[in-house]
C-alpha cells in the first residue's frame, strides 16, 4: 500500500521484505542433498549418499560437524528485524536533533539566522530528494536532514515570532496536538487505511502541490496569485484543506511503520520511516504557522 508521503512511495516491498526467513521445505534445505524442491525437507540422507565435507553425516547428533565450520542447521537469522521501539526511538532522536538546531539558530544574535538558513534549507531539500529516492536508511542521512532543517525553521520561527509574539508556541503545540490525534485515531481504528482512503489522500496531495505551483507562476504576473497565500479568507480555506492533507497523511505513514514490521524490515529501515514522519511533521507546522498568521492579520 503506497503512502501519501513521498518517501514511502517507491520500492517500499523490497526495502520492507529484506528480510524475510525460509520457512519449511523452502529452497536451500531439500536440494543440498540433490532433491526436488519441497520433497526431502529436512529428512537426513540414506546410507550409501555422498557426504559433503564438513556437514553432519547419517545418525550423528545435532551440532556435530559445527566444530569444523559447518554452519549449524537452525542457526538464527543474522538480520534483526524492525520492531515500533525502533521506530518510537529513532523518531524522537530525529525530532530532538531538529528542535535543538532550531534552537541554537533561534540564540543567534541579529539577523544572522538568516545567513545560514537559506543554504541549509537549500542543502536540505536536495538531501530529502536523494534519501528519498535513493530509499537510504541510515542514522547520519536522516539526522542531518533533521540538524539542517532545523536551521531553516530556527530562522523562519524566529521572524514569524517577532511579527506575531507568542505565534510559534501556539504552532508547536497546535503541530503535536493534531499528531497526537492522528495517532489515536490510527491505533483505535476510527478511520482504517483502505487502498480507497490512500487513492483519495495521494490525490489531494497532488492537487495541493498543483495549485502551490500554480499559484506562484501565477504570483510573477499578477499580485498575490491566485489568492491563496494572501491572507484572505480564500487563503485560509486553502490552508486548512492543506493541514488535513498533511493529517491524513500521517495515518498512512503510521500504517507504513506498521506494515513494514509485518514484512520483516530489518532494524536500520526505522531511520527511513523517522525521515518520513520529519517530512510531514515539519510541512504541519509551517502550514499551521501560516494559517495562525492569517488570523493575526484580521
Amino acid at each position: 500500500m503506497p503512502s501519501s508521503n513521498p518517501v514511502f512511495g517507491r520500492g517500499f516491498a523490497n526495502a520492507a521484505s529484506g528480510g524475510g526467513q525460509q520457512g519449511y521445505g523452502a529452497p536451500g534445505h531439500g536440494q543440498q542433498y540433490g532433491q526436488p524442491y519441497g520433497q526431502q525437507g529436512y529428512a537426513a540422507p540414506g546410507y550409501g549418499q555422498p557426504q559433503p565435507y564438513g556437514q553432519q553425516p547419517y545418525g550423528a547428533p545435532q551440532g556435530y560437524g559445527e566444530q569444523y565450520g559447518a554452519p549449524a542447521p537452525f542457526s538464527p537469522p543474522t538480520t534483526r528485524y524492525m520492531t515500533m521501539d525502533d521506530v518510537v526511538q529513532k523518531t524522537g532522536l530525529s525530532f530532538l536533533v531538529t528542535v535543538l538546531a532550531a534552537a541554537a539558530v533561534w540564540a543567534l544574535p541579529g539577523q544572522a539566522a538568516w545567513g545560514i538558513a537559506l543554504p541549509a534549507v537549500l542543502v536540505a531539500f536536495v538531501l530529502g530528494l536523494v534519501i528519498s529516492f535513493k530509499q537510504i536508511a541510515n542514522p547520519v542521512a536522516t539526522l542531518s536532514y533533521g540538524a539542517l532543517y532545523g536551521v531553516a525553521l530556527g530562522a523562519i520561527s524566529e521572524a514569524f515570532n517577532t511579527i506575531y509574539p507568542g505565534i510559534v508556541i501556539q504552532a508547536i503545540i497546535g503541530t503535536f496536538g493534531v499528531f497526537a490525534g492522528m495517532l489515536v485515531v490510527y491505533k483505535t481504528g476510527a478511520i482504517r487505511v483502505t487502498p480507497k482512503l490512500t487513492r483519495w489522500i495521494v490525490g489531494a496531495l497532488f492537487g495541493v502541490l498543483a495549485l502551490v505551483l500554480v499559484n506562484l507562476l501565477v504570483s510573477f504576473f499578477v499580485p498575490g496569485g491566485l489568492g491563496l497565500r494572501d491572507g484572505g479568507p480564500l487563503a485560509i480555506v486553502f490552508s486548512l484543506v492543506v493541514i488535513g492533507v498533511a493529517a491524513f497523511s500521517l495515518l498512512l505513514d503510521f500504517d507504513m511503520a506498521d506494515q513494514a514490521i509485518r514484512r520483516g524490515a530489518p532494524a536500520k529501515f526505522a531511520w527511513y520511516i523517522a525521515f518520513g514522519l520529519l517530512v510531514t511533521v515539519v510541512w504541519l507546522y509551517l502550514e499551521i504557522l501560516r494559517l495562525l498568521s492569517y488570523f493575526q492579520d484580521n
